[in-house]
């Protein structure tokens, strides 16, 4: 059985101050930058004062991918208020795509509000005839560029508005002249022949429009039973796309991290896939959901392997594992 390492000083980074990050950072996505040589991080991060629970993403970096060093006392990219993405930016995902960062992230059209309570949300006030996503305050992935991390364009939006999929993200190439995305449906995902919440698959030529997604995988093992998702982009090795998806347990509703090969010429196969979980959470009181990893970000640099991830929706930490133990452990003990 293969395990990351967790970060002797885990967490990385904590709520800070009375800001815009006072309550919680978490889910951050992590790319490494190689014109200034450092680790680049875009958490999640919410104010502890606002019962809407607007969520915004703030800048970090390092040079040693464990020490890292906020940028601003403000957020990089924030909802825009009058905008179909009005309640959050969240859980973004970070590739490189020539001299451009894409950034995909989750959005509402209304604040979530603080979803661990059981809370009114009177600021909800969808038309009875008007569209779906409005009235289920459904999650939307959108997709943003940027070139330093500090100023953005937004294009839009690039899954359904009737349908609630996030866990989206994209390849960082083209694999046989298409754009590639995984994504994770959480309400419908009977009509793609998933038993439970899975992943799915897309293709496209210009990564906006996309084609009609289909079933990447389904659960398979218990630390997965309840649901799955695409947690970081994928990596490129000389073996295949290394790819981390995360599983929930219906015996304890507990976040997990597993892992996959896929073939590089062909993402919809599988060729490794991890029968067992190689992080694990630890149960905090007084966290916002006790028992979660989850992993939004992985860098490769000299070997070793980088997953950054948040910790019970509350702090940011960081495992580690020298690549290539990695690799012979899905080649020799997990094939498909």
């Amino acid at each position: 059985m293969f395990k990351l390492t967790p970060y002797k000083n885990n967490p990385i980074l904590k709520p800070k101050g009375d800001s815009f990050e006072s309550l919680c950072v978490l889910n951050p996505a992590v790319i490494y930058d190689d014109k200034n040589n450092e680790f680049v991080m875009l958490y999640r991060a919410a104010p502890k004062d606002d019962i809407m629970h607007h969520i915004y993403l703030g800048l970090a970096t390092s040079k040693d991918g464990f020490n890292f060093e906020r940028k601003f006392d403000h957020p990089v990219l924030s909802p825009t208020l009058d905008g179909e993405d009005a309640g959050c930016v969240e859980d973004p995902r970070l590739v490189k795509i020539g001299d451009w960062y894409y950034v995909t992230y989750a959005s509402r059209p209304y604040a979530p509000g603080r979803y661990w309570l059981d809370e009114p949300k009177p600021w909800f006030n969808p038309p009875k005839e008007g569209p779906a996503f409005l009235k289920y305050n459904n999650s939307i992935t959108y997709l943003a560029i940027t070139q330093d991390f500090i100023n953005y364009k937004k294009l839009g939006r690039i899954t359904k508005t009737t349908e609630d999929d996030r866990d989206v993200f994209i390849f960082p190439e083209q694999v046989n002249g298409k754009w590639v995305r995984f994504s994770r449906p959480l309400y419908n995902f009977k009509d793609y022949g998933l038993d439970k919440p899975g992943i799915l698959i897309a293709y496209s030529n210009d990564l906006m429009e996309w084609e009609n997604p289909v079933k990447f995988c389904d659960s398979l093992y218990d630390f997965e039973s309840a649901k799955m998702g695409g947690s970081t982009p994928p990596l490129k090795t000389k073996d295949g796309w290394l790819f981390l998806y995360h599983g929930v347990s219906k015996d304890d509703s507990m976040y997990r991290v597993g892992a996959m090969l896929l073939d590089l010429d062909n993402p919809s196969k599988i060729l490794c896939r991890t029968k067992d979980p190689i992080l694990e959470p630890i149960k905090e009181e007084g966290s916002i959901y006790s028992g979660c990893v989850f992993p939004t970000g992985n860098v490769i640099k000299d070997g070793i392997l980088y997953v950054y991830y948040g910790i019970n929706d509350h702090e940011i930490g960081v495992a580690t594992c020298e690549l290539d133990k990695l690799l012979t452990y899905l080649k020799e003990e997990c094939r498909a």
